[in-house]
This record gives C-alpha cells, structure tokens and sequence, in this order.
C-alpha cells in the first residue's frame, strides 16, 4: 500500500465506529501509525482499539457527535495534544438516511445536513486552526460519488451535502497552495459499508479495496481522487455528461 520506509502519522479520523472510518484506522494502525477515532458509538471505537491493542501503531478513543461544535474543537485539540501533533485530519462522519423533500421528513433532512455539512464545517475550522499555526498539515474531506450530480428524490439533499464538501475542498486547495497545508478531496465510489446498504446498486467495492485506495490517495496528497479509480472514474465521467432526462428514468 506504501512505501514500508515512509514514517508514522498521526491521523485523526471520525464516524471511525464503523465503515469506511473504521476500515481507514484498522489499516493504518496495523501499519504502524497513531490514529485518534472519534464517533457517537463509543463501544465500537473500544472494540476497534482491543482489536488493534497488537499492532504497532497507537489508537486513543474519542466519543464526539459532529453536530456539537464546541466538542469537536475540544476533541481535536484533545487528539492534537495526546498524540504529540495531529499530521492528517479526516473529515469522514457522515450519514444517509435523506427523505423526498415535501413529505414530510424535514426533521430527517435537517439531521443530515447537520451532520454531513455543519458536522464537516466544525472538523474543517478545528483542523485548519491548528494547522495553519504550525504551518503545515494534511486535511481530507471525504466526499462521495454522489456529489457529482444533483440526483433526485431521497438522494437530492445528500448528493448536495456532499458537492458542497467538494467544493469546499476545492476552495481550499485555492487558498492554501504554498502554505505548507494539503488538501485532498477523495470521492468514493459504492464500496460496500453500512451507509450503501440498502442502495439497490448492481455492484459495490469491496471495503478493503476500497479503503486501500483512499490510503494511497492520502499518502501521495493527491489533490482530488475518485476511489478506486475501476469502475468509479468511468461512471463519475458519465454522470457528469448524461442528460437529465436519463438520470431521471434511472432514478425513478
């Protein structure tokens, strides 16, 4: 996956209770990196941590919900001091689970982009706080393959929660060239993980597969990356070109 000459990290990451968050930290622990995990589920990030107690990276459990904003920056100074310097942020929580707009299900649709959008927003702030008054650091947003295009019905406020991530990132990317502050906006495709259960899609990545390719995009500080890159960079390229009128019969 890397080069085994390339030093430790220390990563942050949340929604790491399960998924792609927890699929992310398991595989950098066990390759030697520090890895903070925060989420709600505080059990299954004890879970995690017990299940990597051998190996040789270092895990610290932090229990944070991303929609209180005061806990998220309190958790990443925490992380940031415990682990002696946060090198990597990911910006991971995030949650499915959108209605059709008009019936009905606003409560739903607000919770989503509380956490997907504001959640994100906080964990970005907190980060950039940090790393700009070090001068350097790495923050990944990770976006979803939804957000190429505004897909209709339940989909339609999470596919915008996520383009707004990415355009985010890319404003980022903007701003901070030659500061010494990275920023990857990785896109995964469907990789199998309990946010896509349920998606009716013909095909979905493994999640180690998956996971794998958002590690080497991070890794080599890649700007913008569709993971992995088979099939997801074909069918990004094709949703962006279809017409409407086709998205619109497939997404009945």
């Amino acid at each position: 996956m890397t080069s085994p000459s390339r030093p430790p990290g220390a990563y942050f990451i949340s929604g790491a209770s399960s998924g792609l968050g927890a699929e992310m930290a398991r595989r950098l622990l066990w390759r030697g990196d520090s890895v903070a995990v925060a989420a709600r589920r505080v059990e299954r990030l004890e879970a995690l941590a017990e299940e990597t107690r051998s190996s040789p990276g270092r895990a610290t459990v932090h229990p944070l919900d991303v929609t209180d904003a005061a806990a998220v920056f309190r958790v990443i100074q925490e992380a940031d001091e415990t682990l002696g310097g946060l090198d990597v942020v990911v910006v991971n929580a995030g949650r499915g689970g959108g209605a059709r707009q008009g019936t009905g299900r606003f409560a739903d649709n607000r919770a989503m982009v509380e956490t997907n959008l504001i959640g994100a927003m906080a964990q970005i702030e907190a980060a950039l706080e940090i790393f700009r008054a070090r001068g350097r650091g790495h923050l990944v947003l990770v976006s979803s393959l939804a957000g190429t295009r505004g897909l209709p019905g339940s989909m339609a406020l999470y596919s915008a929660t996520k383009a707004a991530l990415s355009s985010i990132g890319e404003s980022l990317r903007i701003e901070l060239d030659g500061s010494g502050i990275g920023v990857t906006t990785l896109h995964p495709g469907f990789i199998r993980s309990p946010i896509n259960e349920g998606s009716g899609f013909p095909y979905m990545t493994p999640i180690g597969k998956g996971v794998d390719a958002m590690i080497v995009a991070i890794d080599r500080r890649r700007p913008d990356a569709v993971v992995p890159a088979w099939p997801w960079v074909p069918l990004d390229w094709l949703m962006k070109l279809v017409p409407e009128s086709v998205l619109r019969r497939l997404m009945r």
